[in-house]
């Protein structure tokens, strides 16, 4: 009996969070082992562990030090944050072409045209352009590739055919762009809620107070820009709510707790209400301004117009795909519906749609 507990024993990895001298290692093939801190092979476990990262390498049931470890094992050679990576290289692209574009019209132009420094925007006014711009890009890139995947198997005619390899890796990474779309989308929350705060304001403040006593007008009230804020700001707060949400479902605690529908219809439901109220948030905050040749410096649209483009289109396509008769077809393929005749030349895997 002894022998056989000692044989199940290495089968099995005990998760006990009061013992503070044990260490959970897996190896290449997956079977785990529970060592002792102290133990002969800790030094050849932790090497082999170091050597292979997308393993799981080390499960420490309390904190080491880099110091710690044996000086065999080279943590450099573990990846930090590998899926991470690409999304945050894409945020910064689009980051540094947004702020490139905003700056060119907000700063640049002024100084080049009528010889204005404007140049304190850049880091308040032209930043709290750039981070929304990239939110709500961000977010739409979060569910372009389910309708391109989408769009393909009503191409082939069945979801048994497996995906190009972009659309898969990028399928992959829907989740780090979400979350970097919410972490974007809360930096712009923030700016906005400082912007009276700024030094730069209170003086405009005082010029404007100063003017309208110069024009003799008693009420400086517009409706018309009241309603336009009024509603800007509402449709901000609840777009910035449901990914809230969306990000707090995304962590592995909540999204353990629910079941697979549950977690299916918040994370498209309500990114969908998510994105359509991003974006009526764009559009509302440039009110009349898509009219007005004022805002059309160099022959430059204003931001609002290029950063509601791309969601825009999502939306669109998403509602073409909603009408009955392709609805109906996708329904069907996701149950295992096949085409009669298949397109040629694509081979037939065992893999499901996402």
């Amino acid at each position: 009996m002894m022998e056989e507990r000692q044989v199940d024993s290495q089968n099995t990895v005990v998760e006990d969070q009061d013992t503070w001298h044990e260490l959970a290692i897996t190896d290449p093939v997956d079977k785990p082992h529970l060592v002792h801190k102290e133990s002969e092979d800790q030094e050849a476990l932790l090497l082999n562990g170091a050597k292979h990262p997308e393993h799981r390498p080390l499960l420490v049931s309390f904190a080491l030090e880099e110091f710690e470890f044996p000086s065999s094992v080279c943590l450099e050679e573990m990846p930090l944050f590998p899926q991470w990576h690409l999304p945050l290289k894409l945020m910064a692209i689009l980051m540094a072409l947004t702020f490139l574009y905003t700056f060119t019209r907000d700063v640049l132009q002024p100084f080049v045209s009528q010889s204005r420094s404007d140049f304190y925007k850049i880091p308040i006014l032209v930043m709290n352009k750039t981070l929304p711009w990239t939110a709500i890009s961000l977010l739409a890139l979060v569910y372009l590739p389910g309708l391109l995947a989408a769009l393909l198997q009503l191409h082939r005619g069945t979801k048994y055919s497996s995906f190009p390899g972009w659309l898969e890796r990028w399928m992959s990474m829907r989740k780090q762009l979400g979350l970097l779309a919410f972490f974007l989308a809360a930096l712009h929350a923030i700016y906005s809620l400082c912007y009276p705060m700024r030094r730069s304001y209170r003086y405009k403040l005082l010029n404007w107070a100063y003017q309208q006593v110069q024009q003799n007008q008693e009420d400086s009230w517009v409706a018309d820009d009241v309603w336009r804020m009024e509603i800007y700001v509402s449709l901000g707060i609840m777009g910035l709510g449901l990914l809230a949400l969306l990000a707090i479902s995304s962590l592995p605690s909540i999204s353990d707790a629910l079941n697979w529908r549950e977690f299916t219809w918040m994370q498209r439901s309500l990114g969908y209400a998510a994105l359509v109220l991003c974006t009526a948030h764009a559009l509302v905050y440039g009110w009349r301004k898509w009219v007005e040749p004022k805002h059309y410096v160099w022959y430059t649209p204003p931001s609002f117009i290029l950063a509601s483009l791309l969601p825009a289109t999502v939306l669109l396509v998403k509602a073409v795909l909603l009408l009955p008769c392709l609805d109906r077809r996708l329904g069907q393929i996701c149950r295992g519906w096949e085409s009669p005749r298949p397109p040629r030349g694509r081979g037939v895997t065992e893999k499901d749609s996402l």
